[in-house]
């Protein structure tokens, strides 16, 4: 008896050795930041001389146009971009998951590796490729398409459509992994049966494959609802923001507010939790109405 107990006191104790080190990082990197910043939030001033100022900055919210406008943005590419982008992986998924579709790994490749691009590298191509005197112009003029060349950048909605455009292509491959893997994961005998009862293509995707995958549907709008009110990687290197703050996210807000303005630290740590609450929220809400469990 004693013997096991040492044995199992030595299971517990080299449990402890692998779990401490990670753990004491993630705290001193991850959580303890989360609390000087709840700290800061609360506070105004520069440096040493920070003062507490109580709700101020949480105030200052609700007054804040340029704050009001970034949020706007964010919400634009949340409603257009992100179920065009789930439904493209969706598709592309059911399409590649086909046993006798030839090269599938090259075409699973070939989707998956923008998400593993360099940002800056893709940024410069797209904003060549959405110059004026750039390819995609240069195709829709001869296609007849548009008279003259669009000004992709300089305009508000055009440069919106431009941010639209880069997340979805940047990101699609990377959420179709998932449904790939959730439909890897379901018997062909069901698709078989259905094919045998006269169920067309259309059928067996929205009464097999959607409700079968409802769970990883869920775990990616989750992921892409989270990402996308953090966007910052694309509005900063395709637009920086512009024209007039029509395409700035909340996060290159924050980003200024600390390092390129007069720093205001306490105000975009206020920001940072607005954004961490949203976030919340609709998590939750997306859960409650998703899972039916």
């Amino acid at each position: 008896m004693g013997h096991v107990l040492t044995l199992r006191r030595r299971q517990s104790l080299i449990g402890w050795l692998f779990v401490v080190p990670a753990s004491v990082l993630i705290f001193v990197f991850y959580f303890y930041p989360i609390v000087r910043a709840a700290l800061l939030s609360f506070q105004t001033g520069v440096g040493v001389n920070l003062q507490y100022a109580g709700l101020f900055n949480y105030n200052r919210l609700l007054t804040d146009t340029v704050l009001r406008a970034a949020v706007g943005n964010v919400f634009i590419y949340l409603i257009i971009q992100v179920p065009i982008m789930l439904l493209l992986a969706l598709i592309l998924a059911s399409l590649l998951n086909d046993p006798n579709l030839k090269f599938r790994g090259f075409f699973r490749t070939a989707l998956f590796l923008p998400c593993a691009t360099s940002l800056v590298s893709y940024a410069i191509v797209f904003r060549s490729l959405f110059a004026l005197d750039g390819f995609v112009n240069y195709l829709l003029t001869t296609l007849r398409i548009v008279e003259r060349p669009i000004n992709w950048i300089g305009s508000p909605w055009t440069a919106r459509a431009l941010i639209i455009i880069a997340l979805t292509w940047r990101w699609t491959g990377y959420n179709m992994v998932f449904y790939l893997a959730g439909l890897q994961n379901i018997d062909n005998s069901i698709y078989e049966a259905a094919l045998i009862d006269g169920a067309s293509g259309f059928t067996r995707f929205t009464r097999i494959t959607i409700p079968l995958l409802k769970p990883i549907i869920l775990l990616t709008t989750i992921m892409s609802t989270n990402g996308t009110l953090q966007l910052f990687d694309e509005t900063m290197n395709l637009t920086n923001g512009g024209p007039a703050n029509a395409t700035l996210s909340i996060s290159q807000y924050i980003y200024r507010l600390s390092f390129e303005y007069s720093p205001r630290f306490g105000y975009a740590a206020a920001i940072s939790f607005m954004v961490f609450l949203m976030v919340a929220v609709l998590s939750f809400i997306q859960m409650r109405v998703g899972d039916t469990r």
